[in-house]
């Protein structure tokens, strides 16, 4: 009996353990849980309203709420706000098509592919919320078309009062789902942006300040670092876009976001300039020159290093904005009696200048008290490689119109349904580049999936239930566990899978006021959708995406015209031109792309940079025949006789003599001459490629 005694007094002080633990497993289960809740409640209001109104598909309500449903509040309200520009955009082009070929079957659905493809081709070039704006309205209009076509094609004098109708619908959902969401959720995407923000500006500021402390014949390297940060920047792109659906302030000063992720990549820029000449001069005069730079670095920029240095950072961004701001202006006017110092001086002016963007963006984040002037810069749309949405396009095009043809041979009565799942699989994968076929294999299994639940829910639920409320509790069963696995899941391709099966369970399920149960038309509907989601693979198998690789190597290939563009021609407008398209690029490039390719392209702003700084100064030196010449070897793609006749030019310089600003000019052409001379060796192999894809 004692021993009886003993193990049980071990099992309770082992239950001890998981029930201290069961608190924190409750607070981790709670916001997937509230946020499957609010999914569930958008559903039901949609459906409510679009019921008490007695639309003819209400089911589009209740399909629009879940899809503009995610867990961070500020995706939900730019999906939604995107979706219902997608809507109207598409409805108002199928009747467009329809006024212009009432009576021309081909034609009608020939240019009904060809929007497709056009779409496709533009959500390609536009980024996040507005990329998924431009593949809904091309197939919000194949939706449409759907419920207008006859057996075998031919458009609906019907048109107008349908796509109205949809559009109706679609948005209730959207309305629906944004007051769900916004009455119920804060939102925290600007927090996270700006923890993110922080984060990147001090690990930055620590690492550049850790390399210049161990400067010396010791120096270590940094090219890992810096090619992880550039990973890092690009990745801020989507959570910005969070942030500008959850705040109409955020969104007045978006390009102070923008600039603010730029104003990081000029720091990587200037930090690659002060490693590059620190690696290949490792001289006793370089730590002098290091100790006299970080002197004149406030301590508290010296503090990066410190765990709770991004936290201090995001009390009082404004503050340290202006202890940059009064650095930046003490390391220009620092004395510099070298070349060397000159360049350490100003690279690292320039890394901490971009700083001061840094805090700007976050300054708005946390809602300082004193807000940056907000920047007028207009939309720029920069295309980084037309070549993939030219591909896309064409794809969506092809597909789309063979399964037209192929449904106007057999007069399959669920056809325009297969067309229709095609387009949504083709429209809003193609963006997505290589993933597109791991996506498209997802697609498939969400038609599975889907196509079984709605067979449990239609034919064995919800015959038992026959008031709405009752309804409202078959969905809770399904809703529930989908949007709690949507949100909990940290893998991405469940998370999509269970956000297909939200999405595509009432185009399926076609609740209505007075429920049907025809098996037949249910089996019909299932068999378009598994065709469609089957499909889909197939497709981006036969006609894949560019390759990765590939994408590279072309935005590699842009970047290199660019830069001997700049090069070659003097003129304003392509100075200022050229960084914003390298920024592009840089953005564009793939997350599995190689290190050294996003090395080259920083090179390549580091090289653009200096020649644009040179030319600025050559008009006050007179140096400015001499200086294009030197610079033409970038253009003619022969690093090595460039850097001869920089040297050369350098020379002159040094042995010019007048009065003390020209003296310190010279100091500084110098310095950028340096720099130029230096990313021309070390990458002379890109510089002296051929440009070509």
């Amino acid at each position: 009996m004692g021993n009886t005694v003993a193990e049980r007094g071990n099992i309770s002080a082992k239950a001890i353990p998981r029930l201290g633990a069961l608190p924190k497993s409750i607070r981790d289960a709670a916001p997937p849980l509230l946020f499957a809740l609010r999914m569930w409640a958008s559903v039901c209001l949609a459906l409510y309203v679009a019921f008490s109104l007695e639309l003819e598909n209400p089911f589009w309500a209740g399909a629009s709420a879940a899809i503009v449903c995610q867990p961070q509040l500020g995706a939900s309200l730019r999906k939604g706000w995107f979706r219902m520009i997608g809507t109207v955009v598409g409805a108002v082009m199928i009747v467009v098509l329809t006024a212009w070929f009432p009576q021309d079957r081909i034609a009608f659905l020939g240019l009904l592919a060809l929007w497709c493809g056009v779409c496709a081709f533009t959500a390609t070039v536009l980024r996040n919320f507005a990329s998924y704006s431009a593949s809904l309205a091309g197939y919000t209009a194949a939706i449409i078309a759907a419920d207008t076509l006859g057996a075998t094609g031919g458009a609906s004098t019907e048109v107008f009062m349908l796509a109205v109708w949809r559009a109706s619908e679609i948005s209730i959902g959207i309305a629906c789902a944004g007051v769900v969401l916004a009455g119920t959720d804060l939102g925290g995407a600007q927090r996270r942006l700006a923890k993110s923000l922080a984060d990147l500006t001090a690990e930055i500021a620590g690492r550049f300040l850790r390399m210049l402390e161990m400067a010396g014949p010791n120096v270590p390297d940094t090219q890992t670092e810096r090619r992880e940060f550039v990973r890092r920047v690009i990745a801020l792109d989507p959570v910005m876009d969070q942030v500008l659906g959850e705040s109409s302030h955020a969104r007045y000063q978006a390009p102070t976001l923008e600039k603010a992720v730029h104003g990081l990549f000029a720091a990587l820029v200037g930090w690659r300039g002060v490693a590059t000449h620190l690696s290949r001069s490792r001289g006793e005069t370089d730590h002098e020159a290091t100790e006299t730079i970080l002197r004149s670095i406030p301590s508290e920029l010296a503090s990066a290093r410190k765990p709770a240095s991004p936290a201090r950072w995001m009390a009082d961004p404004i503050g340290l904005r202006r202890l940059c701001d009064k650095a930046v202006q003490k390391l220009i006017a620092l004395p510099a009696g070298t070349p060397s110092l000159r360049l350490l001086a100003d690279e690292t002016a320039k890394i901490l200048a971009g700083m001061m963007e840094a805090f700007d963006g976050l300054a708005l984040l946390v809602d300082a008290r004193e807000q940056p002037a907000p920047a007028r810069d207009g939309f720029r749309l920069t295309v980084a490689d037309y070549l993939p949405a030219l591909v896309n396009g064409a794809r969506a095009f092809v597909m789309i119109g063979a399964a037209e043809l192929f449904w106007v041979a057999t007069a399959w009565p669920s056809g325009t349904f297969s067309i229709v799942i095609i387009a949504v699989a083709l429209l809003l994968l193609s963006p997505r580049g290589d993933l597109a076929y791991r996506g498209a294999i997802a697609f498939a299994m969400v038609g599975v999936g889907t196509v079984l639940f709605v067979a449990v829910i239609k034919f064995a639920v919800l015959p038992a239930f026959e008031t709405f409320p009752g309804f409202c509790l078959a969905l809770g069963l399904f809703f529930l566990p989908v949007g709690f696995v949507i949100a909990k899941s940290q893998n991405l391709a469940v998370a999509v899978i269970f956000s297909g099966m939200a999405a595509n369970l009432m185009p399926l399920l076609t609740p209505t006021n007075q429920m049907t149960y025809d098996t037949q038309q249910f089996y019909n509907s299932a068999l378009a959708m598994l065709v469609g989601c089957g499909i889909a693979p197939v497709v981006f198998s036969l006609l894949p995406p560019l390759s990765p690789e590939l994408r590279a190597r072309r935005l590699l290939a842009f970047a290199l015209r660019d830069l001997r563009r700049l090069a070659t021609v003097r003129q304003l407008s392509i100075s200022e031109d050229w960084e914003s398209r390298l920024y592009g690029r840089l953005a564009a490039l793939p997350d599995n792309a190689e290190p050294l390719q996003r090395a080259h392209l920083l090179a390549a702003l580091s090289v653009g940079t200096a020649i644009v700084e040179l030319r600025r100064i050559s008009a006050l030196l007179g140096i400015g025949a001499e200086l294009e010449t030197a610079i033409a070897g970038v253009a003619q793609g022969t690093s090595a006789l460039a850097r001869t006749r920089l040297v050369r030019l350098d020379h002159d310089l040094a042995s010019r003599s007048g009065a003390e600003w020209a003296t310190s000019l010279a100091l500084r052409a110098r310095a950028r001459i340096l720099v130029l001379s230096e990313a021309l060796a070390q990458h002379s192999a890109y510089f002296d490629g051929g440009g070509r894809a």
